[in-house]
């Protein structure tokens, strides 16, 4: 039985994700007439735009690259940075434990390099709303470059401003953190969630833990639970297949928490 399997075009103007193997990936945009050089040679932008996704194209030395439509993670690992970017590992559990969907509104500070920013964007289309607040617009205008990058820009509001001091939305679905002071800030979450609504925050200390955790714990906060995250990744080869020397080991805490009403 013959499948048919659909194909998706390489245009002009878009995002492409160039792999040669695992370690060796290239996020580039579609120009007519232009080049991209590797070490591997050169990869004609004319050549490619004949090409589908999911297809191979050679350099001019006759190596095979893969042509892929990058994933939102994609963007989160290749974002400009200018910030310590949050891991995958730590990005996938903080969407986790947010709970957040199509059409959430959420509450996010700082912005960073907008990288965290870009998958809960990612999460929230197409009716959703992300309130990316932090104190230094120069962070803001850099992180908006990986935002259009990202194609999420349109789900995303930028706000200078101190977390510390508050928000102005209310009742949104969850408030995540990735300041030096969360604990502070915990007050001003309770005030813009919605009963029911998800507290996440990322610190690098377990000193910040403890603070924030009493600060959850004072303001009337349920289901409070800090997890570390660890991922070790592993060589597969047969015959010598073991965890690879070098890993990630610690780079953050995750406490989350539920808002519930004062009595």
């Amino acid at each position: 039985m013959n499948e048919v399997f659909k194909k998706e075009s390489i245009m002009e103007g878009d995002h492409l994700l160039i792999v040669l193997d695992n370690k060796r990936t290239y996020l580039v945009t579609v120009k007519r007439g232009e080049k991209f050089h590797t070490h591997k040679g050169f990869i004609r932008f004319d050549d490619v735009l004949e090409k589908h996704y999911g297809e191979t194209v050679l350099s001019n030395l006759g190596v095979s690259f893969f042509l892929l439509k990058p994933s939102i993670y994609d963007y989160l690992s290749k974002s400009l940075r200018i910030t310590q970017i949050i891991y995958l590992k730590d990005v996938a559990l903080i969407t986790a434990f947010s709970g957040i969907g199509p059409g959430s509104r959420v509450i996010e500070a700082g912005t960073g390099s907008g990288a965290l920013t870009s998958v809960l964007a990612h999460y929230i289309r197409p009716s959703g709303k992300i309130y990316s607040y932090d104190v230094k617009p120069e962070f803001q205008e850099k992180a908006l470059k990986n935002l259009v990058r990202a194609g999420v820009a349109d789900f995303i509001e930028l706000k200078v401003g101190d977390a510390v001091e508050g928000f102005s939305e209310r009742d949104v679905d969850a408030v995540i953190l990735d300041l030096a002071t969360p604990w502070l800030v915990v007050p001003r979450a309770y005030d813009a969630l919605r009963g029911g609504g998800s507290f996440v925050s990322f610190s690098p200390t377990i000193e910040q833990v403890v603070k924030t955790v009493k600060a959850l714990e004072d303001d009337v906060f349920i289901d409070v639970e800090t997890i570390e995250c660890i991922s070790r990744r592993f060589k597969v080869k047969e015959g010598e297949t073991r965890p690879e020397t070098l890993m990630i080991g610690h780079t953050g805490y995750i406490t989350h928490a539920r808002k519930v009403f004062k009595e």
